[in-house]
């Protein structure tokens, strides 16, 4: 098969288990691709409680593989979000 012509951004993953295939053009197999549908039809259930934390969320869990932690840290006060948390910095960062 055919490589999908975009394998950068969010977008190309999502394409890519939706055609159930992988970045490389090979087939996600069916176990790992059923067990991925059934938890994310369970967080498409969960009840949410707000845009802003969720952009945190993701800011934080995103970011931290790219920005170094001073910097998001600052980025995060910047954009008037709580700054990192003992837990995420623990997560993160824990092992950098």
């Amino acid at each position: 098969m055919a490589n999908p012509s975009n394998t950068t951004g969010a977008e190309a993953v999502d394409t890519a288990i939706a055609n159930g295939l992988d970045l490389d053009g090979s087939q996600i197999p069916a176990p790992k691709l059923n067990l991925y549908n059934q938890v994310m039809g369970l967080e498409g259930n969960r009840q949410r409680s707000g845009v802003s934390n969720t952009m945190r969320s993701r800011i934080v869990r995103i970011g931290a593989k790219h920005i170094a932690q001073n910097e998001l840290n600052q980025m995060l006060l910047d954009a008037d979000f709580a700054p990192l948390k003992d837990k995420e910095v623990a997560f993160y960062y824990g092992g950098k």
